[in-house]
């Protein structure tokens, strides 16, 4: 298992960002629009040439695994060396050394790197596998979509959901109220994300209950709207009985009886294998990761690279990546391979964009309000990073 990103971990600020045009507003999670700023010109790959022998590929735990990566060395001659990283600083922080072909980026790292120049445009005609049966929810998103050019190749995402003990929590919960209110009843046995993005978890309970501070967008936060969500953390970190980070840890204060409700991802209620914990979807909607596979600008190997993109683009290797990890799929034709196919799908609402029209995926805050306005500056990652120091005191 993962942690996606850690307190103490060196942020990368996104301030030097030049930044021009606007972004047009997103439809409760999605990008309706291009996002538009100026990044360094990165040429794309026009074409496939011989195999190099090898790709060194930066990914999450469960992403690469020899199951597949033997047939496709096997298919292509290119051996596949994998780094694994727990946190998306550490990914960056890798994938600038130059010593990696690929990375599975989350969207909270992933402007960060086509900011920095650190990875390429994609030629989607390249990778064949990234056709129509790629669910629209994971196709030109703000995070990974700039200036009308593709960075990433859609591998899988989830929402954080909320989990709850229901031998304790006996009515289901319909709101985040119960994980944010300081008159919680369940005050003291709540636990939260332990990371600066977990900043947009309180801005999408904002949204809803507070509409006259005007967020739009949970990544798009000027000062005033920043100072509202540390406010509310300020507020939860009275109620919550721990952070999570290490997804084993989540676990364990859940079936040890320290937590009875709070943000999970669905494969961790699948993995406490009991049937007392139960997960939903609140009313407000919920922040989620969407991950994508990236090139390197300096990549050595950008035809084993292609390959790899398009080979775990298809719907068989591109399913058991996601069962492997438990999520849902890029390739909804996956969900028609067979009945246990089909059964992950349904697990994970794979092919369900109502469900995921309510999740707001990671996007790393940048300076340009990605919400469209122009009149204010927004906060951006390191300004987030130094807010949550103040949650935690």
């Amino acid at each position: 298992m993962r942690s996606r990103l850690t307190v103490g971990a060196a942020a990368v600020s996104v301030a030097v960002l030049a930044l021009t045009g606007c972004a047009a507003a997103g439809d409760e999670g999605s990008a309706s629009g291009e996002l538009v700023i100026d990044v360094p010109d990165v040429p794309m790959h026009e074409e496939l040439g011989d195999y190099e022998g090898s790709v060194d590929i930066v990914a999450w735990s469960g992403f690469v695994e020899p199951a597949w990566s033997d047939a496709f060395t096997e298919d292509t001659g290119c051996v596949v060396n994998r780094r694994v990283a727990g946190t998306s600083d550490e990914m960056v922080q890798l994938m600038r050394t130059g010593d990696y072909d690929l990375v599975s980026a989350s969207g909270d790292a992933s402007l960060r790197l086509i900011a920095g120049g650190d990875v390429a445009p994609l030629n989607l005609d390249l990778i064949p596998n990234f056709g129509d049966d790629i669910v629209e929810g994971m196709k030109g998103q703000l995070y990974d979509t700039i200036n009308g050019k593709s960075y990433g190749v859609p591998i899988g995402r989830g929402a954080n959901i909320l989990q709850y003990n229901s031998e304790v929590v006996t009515e289901e919960p319909t709101s985040w109220s119960v994980a944010w209110e300081a008159d919680s009843p369940y005050a003291g046995e709540v636990i939260a994300y332990d990371a600066p993005i977990y900043i947009a978890d309180a801005a999408v309970y904002l949204m809803a209950h507070e509409p006259e501070l005007g967020i739009e967008n949970p990544y798009a936060l000027d000062q005033e709207q920043l100072d509202a969500a540390i406010e509310l953390l300020k507020q939860q970190n009275g109620i919550v009985s721990e952070y999570w980070a290490d997804p084993a840890a989540q676990i364990t204060s859940f079936v040890g009886g320290n937590t009875v409700l709070g943000t999970s991802w669905e494969v961790l209620r699948k993995l406490t294998e009991d049937d007392a914990f139960k997960s939903v979807l609140p009313e407000e909607g919920s922040t989620g990761w969407s991950d994508a596979w990236m090139l390197s600008a300096e990549s050595d190997s950008p035809n084993c690279a292609y390959a790899w993109m398009d080979y775990t683009s298809s719907p068989e290797v591109n399913g058991a990546i996601a069962m492997n990890f438990g999520m849902a799929p890029a390739n909804a034709a996956f969900c028609e391979l067979d009945d246990a196919a089909q059964a992950h799908c349904d697990y994970y609402n794979a092919t369900d964009e109502e469900y995921f029209s309510k999740v707001w995926f990671w996007t790393t805050p940048i300076e340009q309000c990605i919400d469209g306005r122009t009149d204010v500056r927004c906060t951006n990652f390191q300004e987030w990073t130094d807010a949550w120091l103040q949650v935690k005191g």
